[in-house]
């Protein structure tokens, strides 16, 4: 069992009510030592209500709202208390000093979700999830958040873990017992079979994640271009206000600015960059260095032209982005006479970037599924994804040079551990778990 934890569940501000949490084995007697009333109960949960008292002092802190959890129906699993009292930093502060004086200690970052986690409330997707939902900055992200919460995300790994387990407990009953007569033995075909249809299955989630991520975790593009072709315009018409200083003389533009907005649900970063040329001012250079860097590491780059006429300067700027996501927009519409239809024309000046704003959507291919569907979505998630993929396509080409079956054992092993780590379960495998849980080789 862990010691008691406390610490406040809300923020340490002026507010009508706050919650503090303490968790542990001793919660309910450290806090029967400051409550004027005794938490002793027999069911699931229940509320008390009453006084913080500090007995020794013979002085009442608040009146609260208790609520007590008995293990294992708390959200860390185990016995629990929530204080709901008056939103006073000087009252939490009473309160959280009380706790710890009678045996708590202040929680670490995270550690309520950690306990969750350790006693099997939560998965790790699900603990991961928990971070996210607090961080969202769109419905759309808070939604696919939710979903993970949930446990709706966790269940896109059962049929890969089903799977795998499966195979792996038939070969190794195959090596270990091959006297066992009742289990089907495993031939290289039907390992191909069985690889192939999750490397699909695996190839589907990675994408459905990708798109996902995008939704959570939103988009940065980066507009670029000579000086004075309208990039900090551009970035004022998205924003809707007068956030970067517009000027007709060049160089204005000399560091990165900054905005974002909520397009369709997905959060767009917009960095307006110094305008790139050929330049002997020191500071302006840095501001270019800066565009380079900024192209770099953004998921999109506008490239902003004001003719159609490209420059040498232009085409060393197309240069740059080549290996990037791009976009080439003509701005100044109003002011051009001729228009191609192969071109993106916009009028920064006069709003008019609604084309821009749905090639930006376009591009990313973002479809109604993404945004109501779980999904795969965390950068760690995603790495372990691909690391099974690529585990898979070995065992594919192991296959086909013949090589033994224990070595290829072996390599499935690896697999379904990559597959038990997207939840955390690996912290205790056992492959005999998996062999007897399904067959009855030990009777």
């Amino acid at each position: 069992m862990f010691d008691t934890i406390v610490a406040l569940a809300t923020p340490q501000i002026k507010s009508a009510l706050g919650i503090i949490r303490l968790s542990g084995e001793n919660c309910f007697t450290i806090v029967n030592n400051f409550f004027n009333r005794e938490i002793k109960f027999k069911d699931k949960n229940k509320i008390f209500y009453g006084y913080i008292v500090d007995k020794e002092k013979e002085e009442t802190i608040d009146e609260v709202i208790l609520l007590a959890y008995k293990n294992p129906y708390s959200f860390t699993g185990e016995d629990s208390v929530e204080i709901i009292c008056h939103g006073s930093p000087l009252i939490f502060e009473k309160i959280i000093e009380l706790s710890i004086k009678f045996g708590a200690r202040l929680a670490k970052g995270g550690e309520y979700s950690f306990r969750s986690y350790v006693n099997r409330k939560i998965d790790l997707i699900q603990a991961e999830s928990i971070n996210d939902l607090i961080n969202a900055e769109s419905l759309e992200s808070q939604k696919l958040s939710l979903l993970s919460l949930q446990g709706k995300t966790s269940k896109l790994i059962a049929p890969l873990k089903e799977d795998f387990a499966s195979l792996l407990s038939n070969i190794e009953v195959n090596i270990d017992y091959p006297e066992y007569q009742d289990i089907e033995v495993i031939t290289f075909e039907k390992i191909v079979e069985i690889c192939n249809k999750n490397l699909k299955y695996i190839e589907n989630l990675i994408n459905n994640g990708q798109q996902g991520k995008i939704i959570k975790d939103g988009i940065n593009i980066a507009i670029v271009g000579k000086p004075n072709v309208g990039k900090s315009s551009l970035l004022n018409s998205f924003l809707n206000e007068d956030k970067a200083i517009v000027s007709s003389i060049k160089g204005t533009t000399r560091d990165v600015v900054e905005g974002k907005i909520n397009l369709n649900g997905i959060i767009i970063n917009f960095f307006d960059t110094a305008g790139i040329r050929e330049s002997d001012n020191e500071i302006e250079e840095i501001g270019i260095l800066k565009s380079k860097q900024k192209i770099e590491s953004s998921d999109l780059v506008i490239v902003v032209f004001d003719s159609t006429d490209l420059s040498k300067e232009d085409e060393e700027i197309l240069d740059l982005v080549k290996n990037k996501k791009h976009i080439v927009v003509y701005n100044k519409k109003d002011k051009l006479t001729n228009l191609d239809d192969d071109k993106i024309y916009i009028s920064a000046l006069k709003n008019d970037i609604n084309i821009l704003k749905e090639q930006i959507l376009k591009i990313f291919k973002i479809s109604k599924d993404n945004y109501e569907n779980p999904s795969i979505n965390n950068a760690r998630e995603l790495g372990i994804l691909q690391n099974i993929k690529k585990s898979i396509i070995d065992v594919l080409n192991e296959v086909q040079n013949k090589t033994s079956i224990d070595l290829i054992s072996v390599m499935i092993k690896d697999i379904y551990l990559e597959i038990l780590s997207l939840t955390g379960e690996d912290c205790d495998f056992d492959i005999t778990k998996e062999i007897f849980s399904r067959f009855c080789v030990g009777k």
